[in-house]
């Protein structure tokens, strides 16, 4: 075998390996945001959404409904940040974030108090900030893991210069983890139908069930999702 060969191999490999985590994480966060807009009302992941809400609700005056959204829209933030922070400082990123994210559901899902509902809401919008941070991008490309509109607009994008005569397919795969997210919620919905608020003991148990799964993709390739932290080099610029 060549080493050019090897080399398509093994980039083929992450690539694979790389967009089926993808679709995984993207069908529990439809899965999760469905669940989770069923039984609060409001989006759990769906910031954009959220913040067009809160501005509208400031507009006519709902100032209480304004304060909830903003609450999670800051509250999504700071999972985000910290999804970053486990995950490089775990030796098994994927596995300790989402084993983060299925322990955030589980306690969520023991909220039961009907005067605990912002609780719990705030809970699954913490948990669905801090899945963003088990894949970055797949061999450069950005992946949107609990957000599907920039994975549509570059579909697009690509449709477009496909017309105007570029060959360059790198852009099919923003449509996994759109596929993902429409088969999670589709799922999340029949979920939170049947079961209410019970649903989000299955999610949470998905989570688990996909963070030990991860177990069995090698660190080297996992390290290849996320994006390097730059601090040693800032550093070693400042002391010069």
């Amino acid at each position: 075998m060549t080493r050019q060969r090897r080399r398509r191999l093994i980039r083929t490999r992450r690539t694979v390996t790389g967009l089926s985590l993808v679709a995984t994480i993207a069908f529990l966060a439809g899965m999760t945001d469905a669940v989770g807009l069923m039984l609060t009302g409001n989006f759990v992941s769906f910031m954009t959404g959220n913040t067009t809400r809160a501005a509208i609700a400031v507009g006519t005056g709902d100032f209480g409904h304004a304060a909830v959204l903003f609450a999670a829209i800051f509250t999504f933030i700071g999972g985000n940040a910290l999804g970053i922070v486990i995950a490089h400082l775990a030796a098994r990123r994927a596995f300790v974030v989402l084993a983060c994210v299925g322990l955030l559901l589980a306690i969520a899902a023991g909220v039961t108090e009907p005067g605990l509902v912002l609780v719990q809401f705030y809970l699954v919008v913490l948990a669905m900030g801090m899945v963003n941070a088990t894949v970055e991008h797949i061999e450069g490309l950005p992946i949107g893991l609990t957000y599907v509109t920039g994975a549509l607009s570059r579909f697009g994008r690509g449709i477009g210069r496909f017309l105007l005569g570029d060959r360059d397919f790198a852009w099919t795969v923003q449509i996994v983890p759109w596929s993902g997210m429409i088969s999670g919620a589709v799922c999340g919905a029949i979920l939170a139908n049947s079961l209410g608020a019970g649903a989000l003991w299955l999610v949470s148990a998905m989570a688990f069930s996909l963070a030990l799964a991860t177990l069995f993709i090698p660190r080297p390739l996992q390290r290849r999702f996320n994006q390097r932290l730059m601090i040693a080099s800032s550093m070693a610029r400042r002391a010069k």
